[in-house]
């Protein structure tokens, strides 16, 4: 039995060869729109599930683990910029604020499911607009949700975090270790 990460996310791929060195990356095509009205906490896990039950169809023996990151602000999901104009709309909200940044995994093996969600706060420092504006000149925002990577040059950005640090980078490691556990043989 392996374990496939339905992801080529390489942020996420660096994360789970923490946990193991032994695993498949593979790239799923799954429809990822989001219900009319789904409470904004639970999105990431509705498209964590999505992806898994996607790439399970595909590894039905292996233990398959799907993941969805979502920055949430003022009960708005901010996905990935489409342009400098949005990522300015995005840093001008998030700046001087708490956010949520919510990571659903779920682990598929053999018909069973497992499904949670990590959250953890992250608080912006006030930014200025010349901060801004060097920040979403760089090449770093457009392909995260939210517009940043805490692990790239927008640690300058962030005051503080409370809660798991590398869910904010796009996996819970530690929960997610301990619920792999139990697929150990």
């Amino acid at each position: 039995m392996s374990i496939i990460l339905a992801s080529t996310s390489p942020r996420r791929r660096e994360l789970m060869s923490v946990i193991t060195p032994d695993f498949s990356a593979v790239s799923i095509d799954a429809d990822e729109t989001l219900p009319q009205g789904i409470p904004v906490l639970t999105a990431s896990e509705y498209l964590a599930e999505i992806k898994a039950a996607a790439a399970a169809e595909i590894y039905p023996d292996d233990v398959v683990i799907g993941c969805d990151t979502t920055v949430i602000c003022s009960e708005e999901i901010l996905g990935k910029p489409k342009d400098k104009e949005e990522c300015r709309r995005f840093m001008n909200m998030l700046s001087g604020r708490t956010h949520q940044v919510a990571t659903g995994c779920c682990i598929i093996s053999k018909g069973e499911k497992i499904a949670f969600t990590e959250i953890t706060d992250v608080t912006f420092r006030q930014l200025t607009a010349e901060e801004i504006e060097d920040y979403i000149s760089t090449d770093e925002p457009y392909d995260k949700a939210g517009g940043y990577g805490i692990q790239g040059k927008a640690a300058l950005l962030i005051e503080k975090i409370n809660g798991d640090y590398f869910n904010v980078v796009g996996l819970p490691l530690s929960r997610l270790n301990q619920t792999l556990k139990n697929y150990k043989e």
